[in-house]
């Protein structure tokens, strides 16, 4: 019994780091180095302003915008992540926290699935 369960956790912890490499993989056009619900935690400074319109940006939400700004398709995936939806971000909203924030070199008119950043 015991052998067993040793055995599935290995092949369960196989599994893992297979899906795992599969996405950071997947991710290289999107987000170098990560996949983009990894770097959807990376906003959590953003989760009042990325679901209510009316909220305003924080400094540390700014902040990592304009980071993530930098890779403007890297931006739009983490958006519409399944973590950011998950976490009740709404897209509409969150494609103008960079304009909220202010961002001088934020990718204006970048086109993010069926959201255009202003």
């Amino acid at each position: 019994m015991e052998g067993s369960v040793k055995c599935f956790c290995v092949v369960g912890f196989i599994l893992f780091l297979g899906i795992a490499t599969l996405n950071v993989a997947n991710a290289a056009g999107e987000c170098p180095k990560s996949t983009p619900d990894m770097e959807a935690m990376k906003l959590i400074p953003c989760a009042s302003a990325a679901s209510d319109s009316n909220a305003a940006p924080s400094s540390g939400c700014c902040a990592q915008v304009q980071k993530l700004g930098q890779n403007p398709k890297c931006l739009c995936a983490v958006m519409l992540s399944n973590t950011a939806k998950s976490s009740g971000v709404k897209p509409e909203v969150a494609v103008t926290i960079p304009k909220r924030c202010n961002l001088a070199d934020r990718p204006v008119g970048y086109k993010c699935g069926a959201y255009t950043l202003p």
